[in-house]
């Protein structure tokens, strides 16, 4: 894949001049409307995980409950390589409308379904929407907005992430409990499509720029590394020789396809715009992997009631959300190389006090300080990634390096994911302590190595 760079520096301090608000009136249509399918994107996939068990309960279909989660990652990295390169090409008009399309059709699907497999296919669908729009999304940004205001809009994504997960389980518990699980699928378009329509002046205005080598045919790759994610996905699911025989192979063809997939250097840590893709998949997994194992140990080994485990969840959201603020309004004159070697270390800090929980001795609080400052350090580095993928890549580029960063995070996550899943199941039936100590230490390292990669941007 195309790594065309342009050649802001990593360490160019913040400047200190006026910055439009995101909010002015230039603006204000297209960051409402942007904000909002973020928005709504965190809310079905927070609300769809919340209402899953009662789906699969009336369609009879737990043997596809996991296909139904792990399959919306597995389409969206097609819906990711995809919209890289039409946004290219074409402008980023196409595949947000046309992601925009398969998202709802997916929801509608989904929403009607009678029987599992249905829902799975809308699922599916739903996946390759969202991957589609996120990187058209993510192109809009760098071509609607100054690059002084780009921080900024990216601490708004952040915020329209936080929100559902604040809110976003019990909504769908409401909706679930008064009107019934379909509508958790159904009324996400009636909001989508206002939305979306909010982008059509500045869409129209972006245009097409000087068109990107089309260079080689990626969509195979693309659709085997979404066939290596499910199974991937599917292999952490099993026990005995299963696991293995599925995650051995499926690891080899994610390894394939990201090597074709991603900015030539990624996998092994060039310096530059190499390095900014690699460290998105590298912490994003170090972040995403405490999270799917934090609330486990919170209710079974120190006894918290699920209600009082999700909270402790959103004091990392929260935590997200400040840094990502941080990084979008400092005044300090911070580079984005500062701000990453500083979210980096602070994610190691975090993880190390969250892993104190598992000792029973110790007190809670102090793994939810460590919960709240792994998620202030993500949320330096989250935006600030997005922020340099932009700057470092030209204007015919954009598309495909903000490809390559989605799929950076998602193949990361889902390797690991399936992996530390893997390795905490041999360790189930009385040894569960020393699970969740290699599960932790796995993401403690990939925190520790964020710190050695935010060197080499």
């Amino acid at each position: 894949m195309s790594a065309e760079v342009s050649s802001p520096p990593a360490t160019a301090p913040v400047e200190d001049t006026p910055i439009p608000s995101i909010l002015s009136p230039a603006y204000r249509a297209t960051t409402i409307g942007m904000v909002a399918l973020v928005s709504l994107h965190g809310f079905e996939a927070l609300a769809v995980a919340a209402a899953m068990p009662t789906v699969a309960h009336d369609l009879d279909g737990l043997r596809l409950y996991a296909l139904a989660f792990g399959g919306t990652l597995a389409t969206s990295v097609i819906g990711m390589t995809l919209s890289g390169r039409w946004s290219d090409q074409q402008g980023p008009a196409r595949p947000l409308w046309l992601g925009l399309a398969c998202f709802i059709a997916g929801l509608l699907v989904a929403g009607f379904a009678q029987h599992m497999p249905v829902l799975v296919l809308g699922r599916l669908m739903q996946g390759l929407g969202a991957g589609a729009i996120s990187v058209a999304l993510y192109v809009l940004v760098g071509r609607s907005f100054p690059e002084p205001m780009r921080p900024r809009v990216f601490a708004a994504f952040s915020a329209g992430w936080v929100v559902p997960s604040l809110i976003g389980p019990s909504i769908s518990g409401l909706i679930v409990q008064h009107l019934g699980w379909r509508w958790v699928f159904l009324i996400v378009p009636l909001l989508a499509i206002p939305a979306a329509l909010l982008l059509r002046p500045a869409l129209r205005q972006v245009g097409v720029v000087a068109a990107g080598s089309t260079g080689r045919n990626v969509v195979p790759w693309a659709v085997g590394a979404s066939l290596g994610a499910l199974a991937l996905y599917v292999g952490g699911q099993q026990q005995g020789w299963l696991a293995p025989a599925l995650l051995v192979p499926a690891l080899a063809v994610l390894a394939l396809c990201s090597w074709k997939l991603l900015p030539a250097g990624t996998l092994t840590l060039r310096r530059g715009l190499p390095s900014v893709i690699a460290l998105r998949g590298i912490a994003a997994s170090a972040f995403f992997g405490c999270e799917a194992f934090l609330p486990l140990l919170l209710q079974r080994e120190r006894g918290l009631t699920p209600l009082l485990a999700g909270v402790a969840l959103s004091l990392g959201a929260l935590g997200w959300f400040a840094g990502s603020w941080l990084q979008g309004h400092q005044q300090r004159g911070w580079s984005r190389r500062q701000l990453l070697q500083s979210g980096a270390l602070l994610m190691c800090v975090g993880i190390l006090a969250t892993s104190l929980a598992i000792q029973p001795g110790m007190p809670l609080w102090s793994a939810m300080v460590g919960w709240v400052l792994t998620g202030l350090g993500m949320g330096l580095i989250y935006p600030s990634l997005s922020v340099l993928t932009l700057s470092l890549s030209a204007p015919a580029h954009q598309g495909a390096n903000t490809s390559a960063l989605q799929l950076s995070e998602a193949l990361g996550v889902a390797t690991t994911l399936a992996v530390s899943g893997s390795l905490f199941a041999l360790f189930l039936e009385g040894r569960e302590a020393l699970g969740y100590l290699l599960t932790f230490a796995i993401m403690l390292v990939l925190a520790m190595l964020s710190v050695a990669v935010a060197r080499r941007i």
